[in-house]
């Protein structure tokens, strides 16, 4: 009954899962396993060879020449030998040993150990093909070494059974092993996914900040410009108005270089954890302070606020709603020096928010133009694109310079 064990099995060595590893190294685990595997083998073959060379007849398998109990016997140590290559050439191993199969004994452990190995780390049309060809050998093997307490059809049932097992036994190590293997793939795909989208969170946040220090700094600088023109244009003003000025001057220098050290910070920064919290946004409640702060600078700025229910717009519109009119002051003062500008908002929920600044097309020369990258315009209509809104800038029929949004303002 052993040697149809013995038989039918033919093998290969673990691998990779259906694919060929190249010479992969081998793990404390592998160790382990190959050292069990091969002292188990050397002590079948061992105790096969001492049960076939016994001189009690009920215990002896009699071969017909002695010299075959010590050929099978040095056979089946050549195939536990060969279980420490097992992993490197497995197939062409078990394809090796496969005449094996039809008569030795003592090399039934190993060749069971190369057969479970090609099962588990072949694809299943080879494991097949093997497990097919152990069972043809294995009648074979049942007429050349007959059971004396068992039918032929009875040793042969127990080969196919024993090979049926085997066969069964690995695929299933083989299914969970790739299982396994493809919920680690999964999991490492998942984190390199949300190391991605962090990455592309954190440069989209970057970019946002950077845009909107963009927008403060241009209007600082701006009523830094229109200030030093000022000063520049009437050097006999008086001492009083001078210091007004340059205090004005001092405060948005140091509020510009407050800006530029935030956002040269955050994109400096390579974890956006160790950023300090920023800062609270700008919203409609806080356009009056922006026109006085042109109003300051010398601007005329009339403020037409017929906004309903304002304490019901929302935060994010309220923000687009005041870099919309913060972009239009800083353009008049760049392009239209001493130009007056009306700003007008008018809205309520559901009819939505319309924003419009409008100034007086300059005449003639203008004092020195402020230098700017042009690119204002551009980030508003962005803004006002992301909001689901409309916008419209240039000269209109009365020739004065008009930039106006219409942004909607949902009823909830």
């Amino acid at each position: 009954m052993t040697s149809a064990v013995v038989v039918e099995h033919p093998g290969l060595l673990p691998g990779s899962l259906g694919t060929t590893r190249r010479h992969p190294r081998r793990t404390t685990r592998d160790w382990l396993v190959d050292s069990f595997c091969f002292l188990v083998s050397v002590g079948w073959v061992l105790g096969a060879t001492a049960d076939a060379a016994s001189p009690d007849p009920l215990l002896a398998e009699r071969l017909p020449y002695a010299w075959m109990v010590a050929a099978d016997a040095w056979l089946g140590l050549g195939c536990a030998g060969a279980l420490w290559v097992r992993r490197r050439w497995p197939l062409g191993l078990a394809l090796a040993t496969l005449p094996l199969t039809m008569f030795s004994m003592a090399a039934g452990i190993p060749l069971l150990v190369i057969y479970f190995t090609v099962v588990v780390h072949r694809r299943t049309a080879v494991a097949l093909a093997i497990t097919a060809a152990g069972l043809v050998t294995n009648m074979f093997f049942t007429l050349l070494r007959p059971e004396p307490d068992d039918s032929y059809w009875a040793s042969t049932v127990w080969g196919v059974v024993i090979a049926l097992l085997v066969l069964a036994w690995g695929m299933f190590v083989r299914a969970r092993r790739q299982l396994v293997l493809s919920l680690r793939e999964r999991a490492e795909r998942a984190e390199a996914e949300q190391q991605l989208r962090v990455a592309q969170a954190r440069q989209l946040e970057r970019t946002r900040i950077a845009r909107e220090m963009h927008d403060v700094l241009a209007h600082r600088i701006s009523l830094l410009s229109l200030h030093a023109g000022a000063l520049e244009f009437r050097p006999d003003a008086p001492a009083e108005e001078v210091a007004r000025a340059a205090g004005v001057i001092r405060g948005s220098a140091h509020a510009a270089l407050q800006d530029l050290r935030e956002v040269i910070g955050v994109l400096r920064a390579e974890n956006s954890l160790a950023v300090e919290p920023e800062r609270p946004q700008p919203t409609i409640a806080d356009l009056p302070a922006l026109v006085g702060e042109s109003r300051a600078a010398g601007v005329r700025v009339d403020l037409r606020d017929e906004v309903r229910a304002a304490d019901r717009l929302p935060a994010a519109l309220g923000r687009t709603a005041y870099r919309i009119v913060q972009e239009g002051l800083t353009n008049a003062r760049k392009h239209a020096t001493g130009a007056a500008v009306t700003v007008e908002l008018r809205g309520a929920p559901t009819d939505g928010l319309t924003v419009e600044i409008r100034n007086r097309w300059p005449v003639g020369e203008t004092a020195e133009p402020i230098p700017g990258a042009g690119t204002g315009l551009v980030g508003v209509a962005e803004r006002v694109q992301l909001a689901g809104g409309r916008l419209e800038h240039g000269r209109d029929g009365t020739g004065d310079f008009r930039l106006a949004a219409w942004l909607p303002w949902p009823a909830t």
